[in-house]
């Protein structure tokens, strides 16, 4: 299948006042950057610019990951993973701010996500990934964050929002790798992404390690329910996107989502053409970026085929 965008892992794709605006950690981690297009599948056409990058030492010197941009309170936040360079795995998530265009103006650095106050936890280790999302009035926070000692394990955390930049409320662990495929050679649950439809709330998540096992589960969540509560929401046994050989398709996950132009749900996730990787996978710059069409099934679940890949 040929890909969207090359070398563009963890893509991010939002869309505002009929513009498309896209992200994707950088092949060498070190900076963030946009695109800006009318069209959706345009965005492969357009110029990338370079808006951030990162510092030589101290803070946000080291890994730079999985970017996001939300328009929030009428301004743009691209939400960020960053580490030290002389501390690379202290992966903690980061803030930029804009206040006008995100192609032209500047951005400001806000610094970590701030948990809330009295809770130890949110922050503390390694942390990734962040999503963010509105529902009824309220603004939610979804990460990852390694829990536990030596090697530890990474969950998906909720936490509702003060602004922005804070937390209000103390982390909830949402979920922990609890499936045979989700814990190949790694135990994992990352890059979360939501999905609204018809009545219902959809939060995707990768899991495993970054290689050919690496795939993309979902929850479901009634809309009337509390969202923060672990058990209103229900894993799905199997994961919805896995690798597909015949279709050259490896590892796929880390997606987001976004409507086309004529309205239908679209998925961005990442994936390699192949299978085996030598060396170090944070060596490997070939995770391709993929439009998807989501189609839904006479319950109203999103099914995620690789047969409407859009090419």
């Amino acid at each position: 299948m040929k890909p969207w965008i090359k070398h563009s892992a963890d893509p991010f794709v939002t869309k505002k006042d009929g513009k498309y605006y896209f992200t994707a950690t950088a092949p060498k981690y070190d900076y963030i950057s946009l695109r800006e297009s009318d069209g959706l599948c345009a965005l492969s056409e357009s110029e990338e610019k370079i808006i951030w990058r990162r510092h030589v030492e101290g803070e946000m010197s080291g890994y730079i990951w999985a970017p996001e941009m939300h328009f929030i309170d009428g301004a743009w936040y691209i939400y960020f993973a960053a580490s030290r360079i002389d501390k690379i795995w202290n992966i903690r998530p980061h803030v930029l701010k804009c206040e006008g265009d995100p192609m032209k103006d500047e951005w400001v650095e806000m610094g970590k996500m701030k948990a809330a106050e009295g809770d130890g936890f949110s922050f503390n280790s390694f942390s990734l990934d962040a999503t963010t999302f509105e529902h009824r009035g309220e603004r939610y926070f979804v990460w990852a964050e390694k829990i536990g000692v030596w090697k530890g394990i990474s969950n998906l955390c909720i936490a509702k929002m003060k602004s922005p930049v804070e937390l209000s409320t103390k982390q909830v662990i949402l979920s922990t790798p609890c499936y045979d495929w989700e814990r190949v050679d790694e135990w994992v649950e990352e890059g979360p992404a939501v999905l609204k439809h018809n009545g219902k709330i959809y939060l995707t998540f990768s899991a495993s390690a970054t290689g050919a096992a690496y795939a993309m589960g979902m929850f479901e969540c009634d809309e009337d329910a509390d969202l923060l509560d672990p058990m209103s929401w229900r894993k799905e046994r199997l994961p919805g996107l896995k690798t597909d050989t015949e279709k050259e398709i490896f590892g796929p996950g880390h997606n987001s989502f976004v409507k086309d132009e004529e309205g239908n749900d679209i998925c961005a996730f990442h994936a390699r053409d192949f299978e085996k990787i030598v060396g170090d996978p944070l060596d490997d710059i070939n995770r391709q970026a993929y439009l998807l069409k989501v189609v839904y099934d006479e319950n109203g679940k999103p099914i995620f085929d690789l047969d409407n890949v859009k090419n």
